[in-house]
Order: structure tokens, then sequence, then C-alpha cells
């Protein structure tokens, strides 16, 4: 090849790939750069947004960087047809090495599509059927795995087709069960009374009635044991409130009943995930 072909080629295919380059890089900086900005366009929330963003960008980046090699692989004449049969060999081998690959990343898009979680939710990931497994925080979510932080401060990293039982805790609205238990030889309409009492000067306190979304309710006596009875309160929160909210309702309880003289025969607790 002459130097004058060189120059030639360089003037017209060479300046045309440099120039799908330039615009490939262009066009996903555009891409980022919209993922950084739509969220707090849109009306949904936000942290649902920023997952599927976030998907949607890593897709863009992905077909512009495939459409631009393509278009760089017909400026050196190379016939696109041919590399069909090649490339269907590879994908078979890929597909077949990448099974697990693909199923997390699949597993990823319906949890972005159908908006199941989101970042700052509340989950519990457990196997079908049971009721122990991870909880914690969403502090990260991806095509390909999500990232919780436990109560007590570990990271857990999950690839998204090991997700079989999806529990979030802090979708729309959240709810906290408080059993409080009472000796079977007290006032038991006088402490119903109290309980609920206590829970409406809960709801109508400035600090709290924004988290509560109603007056807990007192559900009447849940269980019966030798000596002792335990009486259940619901209560609904906004999301991911419920620990806090929970909290606050035992202590405030434990006050009432100490002032009118009842003693829980046992720690007042909460039902539910770890708080």
């Amino acid at each position: 090849m002459r130097f004058d072909d060189i120059t030639d080629w360089a003037r017209s295919s060479g300046l045309e790939i440099v120039l799908i380059i330039l615009g490939g890089l262009l066009l996903t900086r555009v891409a980022r750069w919209v993922v950084a900005t739509a969220p707090s366009r849109l009306h949904r929330d936000d942290k649902h947004s920023l997952a599927l963003a976030q998907a949607i960008s890593w897709l863009a980046t992905a077909t512009i960087w495939l459409l631009s090699t393509l278009l760089i692989l017909q400026r050196f004449n190379v016939p696109l047809t041919g590399l069909v049969p090649p490339a269907t060999v590879a994908g078979v081998a890929v597909g077949f090495g990448a099974q697990k690959i693909v199923a997390d990343l699949l597993s990823g898009f319906f949890l972005f599509a159908e908006r199941q979680l989101g970042y700052g939710d509340i989950v519990q990931v457990s196997q079908p059927g049971t009721t122990t497994g991870v909880s914690g925080t969403v502090e990260e979510l991806t095509l390909r795995t999500t990232r919780l932080r436990t109560l007590s401060g570990e990271v857990v990293f999950i690839p998204n087709g090991e997700i079989r039982q999806l529990t979030n805790l802090s979708m729309d609205w959240a709810r906290a069960v408080i059993d409080v238990p009472l000796s079977s030889s007290v006032d038991l309409d006088l402490a119903i009374d109290l309980l609920r009492e206590t829970g409406k000067i809960m709801k109508d306190d400035p600090e709290w009635t924004s988290v509560l979304l109603d007056d807990p309710v007192v559900m009447g006596v849940e269980t019966l044991d030798v000596g002792y009875l335990r009486v259940r309160l619901l209560m609904r929160t906004r999301p991911a409130e419920q620990f806090d909210a929970a909290r606050e309702l035992r202590r405030r309880v434990a006050d009432a009943l100490r002032g009118a003289g009842i003693t829980p025969v046992a720690p007042i607790v909460g039902v539910g995930v770890a708080q």
C-alpha cells in the first residue's frame, strides 16, 4: 500500500472512525448526564427513578458502543454478513458459560421495571416459604447485584438471580406491631383504654403526627398464658419509619402503665424484623 493510499484512507475512512469514536463518547456522556438529572425531574419516587435510570444508562451505553463498533468495522471494509456465523457460535458458547450472569441481569431488569425495591428501602431477602434471611437497607442496586447494609453494619452483596423471595418493609407504608404483656389479674378494660389513649396522644404530638398515618389501634388480647396475657397494638407509619415509631410508642406505653400502677410482667416487644 502506497503512502498516498494511506493518506487518502486517513482523510476519508480514518476521519470517519475518529468522528464515530468521538460521537460514541459524547453520547455516553449525555446518557450519564440524563441519569444524574432525570430522577429529580420525574414525578415518581426518586429512589425508584434513579435505579431505573441507571439501568437505562447501562443499556444505552452498551448499545452505543455496539453500533459504533459495527460502523468502525465497516470503515475497515469488514463484511458484516461474514461475522454472523462466528458471532452465532461465540454467542452460544458465551451463553452456556454466562447463564448465571444473564439470569442476574434479567432478574435485575424486572426488579427495576416492577419497582420491587429502590435505594434506601428496608428489605428482607429469604428463601421461599421461610421468614429467615438477610435483612438490611438497600445501598446500591444494579442490573446484576443488590447491595444491602445490615443492622450491625455488614455489607451483603446478593446476585439478583439469587433473590427468590423479597420482603419490602418500606413500600408505600409500614406497620409496627407491639405486644404488651400484662398480668391476668389486671383490669383489662382500664388497660386497653390507657393504651388507646396513649396511642392517640402520640398521634396528636406534632413530632409524630406526620409519621403516623392514623391512630394506633388496640386489637385486644392476642395471647393467653399462665398468669399473664398479651394485648396487641398496631399502627401504620410512613415507609421505613415503623421502627422509630415502635420504640417511641413502647416508651410511652411503659410510662403510662407505670403512672397507672400497672407493671408489665415481661418486656414490651415489637413483632417482626429486627428493629
